[in-house]
Parts: C-alpha cells; structure tokens; sequence
C-alpha cells in the first residue's frame, strides 16, 4: 500500500503508549512468544511436507499452468520467481498463516518503531534509519556529515600525508562487519579505471599475506589507512593496524607525523588517540546497527571513498526502498517475507540443511561470504526469547559461489549427487552484449534443468542420436541420468548498479528477521563468537585451563615447526 508520509502506516514512533512487556523487550504485539513447533500451523507444514517429498517441480508446474506467474513478485525492479521451489498454494497458505500466527506483523512494527528487538543486549536494531526509514533513535552516530566531508576532502585531493603528497590510496582495515559489506559493494560498485582518482583496498585477514599484497602495490608517503572497528579492540584489526604503522614508519621516518596516514571508523576516541588517530578523524557509528548490518553507518566510508557520495546516496536509497517494501507491503505480496518463509520451509520442512547462493556477476563473487555472515552469524542460534533451546533446526549452512565459474567446478554435485541443495540465482540482467546475455542465459538453463533433471530414456536417446550404438548407449546412459528437482530461487535485477544493490542487501536484511522472527530467536547479537575469541586469547597468554591433549599436541608440533624442528 502506498503511503504519502515519510514513514510507514507502521508508525516509526521512537516510543509509544500503552505498550506492554512480553518477551523481555517492549512490543505492542499482543501475540505471547510460542516456540513455533506449538503453531497450529507448523503441523500444517508438516503435513503438506510430507505430501509433497516425493513431488517433482515438474509434476507442479503440470498441475498448475499458472504457477510460474502466481510465484514470483517484484519490489520495485527487483523481482523474484519462486516457481522452482518445492511449494504449492497449500504451503504458501500455511506458511503465511505461520508468519501470522508468531505474530509476524508485530514483530516488523517493533522492529521500525525502534523497540528493544535485540533482546539480549537491550537495544534497537535500527539499521534502516541509516537509510531515512525510521528515526533514529538516538543522534550519536547516525550523522555522517564528517565521514562526507572527509570523503570530499580524500577524493579532491585535499588530504596530504606527512611528505607533503597527496593521499592516492586508501586502505580499510577491519574483519567481519567491518569488512565484508563495504568489500562486496566496492567489488560491485567500483567504476573499472585503469587509473582511478583515489585507490580502495580492503584487508581483513591476519595473516600477514594479506597485508602484505596490499603494502606491496602500496606507497607510504600516499597510503591512508582507515582502521574500523567499533570496540577498538578486535585483535586482528589491531594487529593489521600495527603492522601498517611499521611500514609507514620504515618508508617515512620515525619523524614523520604518521597520524596524517591513519582515520577510524570507532565509538572508542580514546583507544583510537593513544593510537595515533587525531580526534577529528574517528567517525562513531550507531550503537544500536550491529556490525554486519552497519555498511549504511560510517562504516562504509572506503565505500564511499570508492564510489562517491551520490553513488553511496543511490545505495542508501535502494535499501530505503526495500525497507517501505517490507514494511507497507501485505504479507502475501512481500519480497522479504516469502524469501524468509521458504527458506525456513527448506530448514524445517523439507530437510535441506544448506543454501547456495549463486551471483551470476562477477561484480557479486564476495556476495556468498557477505551472505554467509549475514546468515548465520545473526541466526546460527539456539537459544529463544524464553530461554529455552529449539527444538527445530535455525540458520541453513550458506555457501556459494559466483557463476558461470561455478558451472565448471561444483554443479555436478547439484546435477548428479546425492543431496538436495536450494540454490539463489542472483542475476543482474545488464546491457545487450552477446557475453552477457550468455551469462544470463547460463543462469536460466541452469535453474531450469536442475529442476527438470533428465531420466534413462532421455539419456538413452540422446546418446543415440549422436551417433552411439544400442550397446554403448545402455552401458553410459544411467551415467547420464539426473534426478533434478533441485528447489531454486531465482532473483532478477536489472543492472548491477547502486540502488539495485541496496535493494538487494537490504531484502536479505530483511529475510534474516523474518525467520528469527518466527523461530524465536534474536539476529542481532552473536555471543558465540566470543568463546573462539577467549580460548585464543587464553592459548596466546599460556592462562586459563590446560588445553586438551589434542590442542596441546598441535601447540607443540607447530613451536617445533617455528624451529625448524
């Protein structure tokens, strides 16, 4: 439904009266947490899962001609055909009559309204006012004038290091959050130059190759360097950061004035000072955008820096887009809502225990490990609203890569292997060149016939009409065979280009919601990242408990291997 206001019919009011208290955080939903196991509608599911487990997406097609137009939806350019999944309008009934009866509508009202939907740390989940959907709710963080000002600023050539040069290259130096959304859109988004006004590199791994590949096409008296990360305290981050600093210092001096060579993207001014970062070059970023919802904050300055501010703007205004999408559109039309409930339809009902996702552009081959944050990072949990554990399965393994390059490495899996895989096809259609139009007519015909498979008839006969004999083509023929019925989506837009891109991230954004929503738990936190981090941190000191005789046979095996033992 349109609406003539700035925001929604979902009122995006910062509080509200007459509110009540149910699931540890403030919602106007009268809808009490069940787990989604206790839903009426999930034994639905249930039953119609098992009606159709032996159902082919052909047999579906034939029994409903109009399926392939009944099946997709569009949100703005954007549009999505669902008609290769395993779904019939029984199970989209239900599935949506499950969105309803967890109180889904509620649950999007909160999350726009600014409530506590990250209930674990006590605070909003406000990433779309980054992009002018709701307020903010509060102002630290959320103005990025200074982060435009310094973009100008870098891009003008404004910006001199300590010799006196002009800043050419700017390197980002942050993991996760910090890194894999403003990696993926500079990849995408980046004009193709021979000679751009002002480099962007990313470097996120600590390992010291990938410093090292950066520092070595890199010159210091030109080389700034953006050290982001929120707490000012991530390890690899900070190690990255002090290593850039060595080498700044050997190519430029020990008197040089490295702070002309160093910005943050940081709440921690302190940290970032005793660090050499001048005051007036640490951006903050909201506390209420987690970090892998935070490419739209001060985080996507190298973004920015790479692409321009109208650009960054047209990015902004693409995820806006799908936000007014998620939020005004009914349910049984919403691009985000399908997405999130046939994908918990494939975890849940179906069985299928990974998603492939599949970018036909180059421009997307980070997408698969920004997606793979995105995912399961936010719902890789078990632990509800309640405090119980779930009793159904949560976040799918994501994995993927871009094609066609895929077609000739892991497809034979998905055409002849022994388990089902839902794929996303992400396919930006582009201009008339001949080399793009195979590449989406790759997609296509892959989609397709991973749905459609190829039995020992056909397999026979084709061998027969390339000339084989009757003997040989019965001995390869069941080489042939392909059982397809491989479930897929596939997403459409229309060029790669900024405002399409925004659209994108921010529909997956909304996807992940949608199925924490549903499954009782809370995308916005990711306490179990933590317990890797510790016993690092624990092996690194020699503190804390005795490690297990495994680990400490390897501990030893690689001092040994320091040694040259």
């Amino acid at each position: 439904m349109e609406n003539s206001s700035k925001y929604s019919a979902f009122t995006c009011a910062q509080t509200q009266t007459n509110a009540i208290v149910t699931n540890t955080f403030v919602t106007d939903t009268k809808v009490p947490f069940r787990p989604p196991q206790h839903l009426p509608a999930w034994t639905m599911l249930q039953q119609r899962a098992n009606e159709l487990a032996n159902t082919s997406g052909l047999a579906l097609f034939a029994a409903d001609p109009a399926r392939a137009a009944r099946l997709t939806l569009q949100s703005g350019a954007l549009y999505a055909d669902f008609s290769k999944q395993r779904i019939d309008a029984a199970s989209v009934s239900a599935l949506l009559q499950l969105a309803a009866e967890a109180g889904l509508e509620g649950g999007v009202r909160s999350l726009f309204k600014g409530e506590r939907v990250n209930f674990t740390e006590q605070r909003a989940a406000a990433h779309m006012a980054l992009r002018g959907s709701c307020p903010a709710p509060d102002a630290k963080g959320s103005d990025t004038s200074a982060v435009r000002s310094f973009v100008h600023a870098l891009q003008r050539g404004e910006l001199k290091g300590a010799s006196g040069q002009t800043i050419r290259h700017l390197v980002n130096i942050g993991i996760g959050g910090s890194d894999l959304g403003p990696r993926l859109a500079a990849e995408a988004l980046t004009p193709v130059s021979s000679a751009p006004r002002l480099k962007v590199d990313f470097v996120a791994n600590i390992d010291p190759r990938e410093l090292d590949e950066v520092l070595s096409r890199s010159e210091p008296a030109t080389t700034l360097f953006v050290i982001s990360s929120k707490s000012f305290s991530t390890a690899e981050t900070l190690a990255n950061a002090e290593a850039a600093r060595s080498w700044l210092r050997a190519g430029l001096g020990d008197s040089a004035d490295l702070g002309l060579h160093f910005a943050a993207v940081s709440n921690a001014v302190t940290a970032a000072a005793a660090f050499g970062v001048a005051a007036d070059r640490v951006f903050p970023l909201p506390e209420w955008v987690g970090g892998r919802y935070s490419v739209w904050s001060a985080i996507g300055l190298p973004l920015m820096a790479a692409i321009g501010e109208s650009a960054f703007d047209a990015f902004l205004a693409g995820a806006g887009a799908m936000d007014a999408h998620f939020r005004d559109t009914p349910f049984e039309r919403n691009l985000p809502v399908w997405m999130g409930l046939i994908g918990l339809w494939n975890t849940d009902f179906l069985g299928f225990e990974t998603l492939g996702v599949l970018p036909y552009a180059h421009g997307l081959r980070n997408f698969p490990a920004w997606l793979q944050q995105l995912e399961m990072e936010s719902n890789g949990k078990r632990t509800l609203r309640d405090g119980s554990t779930t009793a159904v399965a949560t976040s799918p393994i994501v994995w993927g890569g871009v094609g066609t390059v895929g077609q000739h490495a892991f497809h034979q899996l998905f055409y002849q292997g022994t388990r089902g895989v839902p794929l996303d096809f992400i396919v930006p259609v582009g201009d008339d060149n001949p080399r793009q139009c195979g590449l989406v007519d790759n997609a296509f015909a892959q989609a397709a016939a991973l749905m459609a498979g190829r039995d020992l008839d056909t397999a026979r006969a084709a061998l027969r009409q390339r000339g084989m004999d009757q003997a040989a083509a019965e001995r390869l023929a069941p080489h042939l065979v392909s059982p397809g019925n491989q479930p897929s989506t596939t997403l459409l837009m229309p060029q790669l280009d900024a405002f399409h891109l925004g659209q994108l991230m921010a529909l997956y954004e909304h996807k992940i919601f949608v199925q924490g929503w549903i499954w009782g738990i809370n995308p916005f936190d990711q306490y179990g990242v933590e317990l890797g981090k510790d016993m690092a941190r624990a092996l690194a000191s020699g503190e804390g408990a005795t490690p297990d005789a495994s680990t400490a046979s390897l501990m030893a095996m690689a001092a040994r291997f320091r040694q040259g033992g």
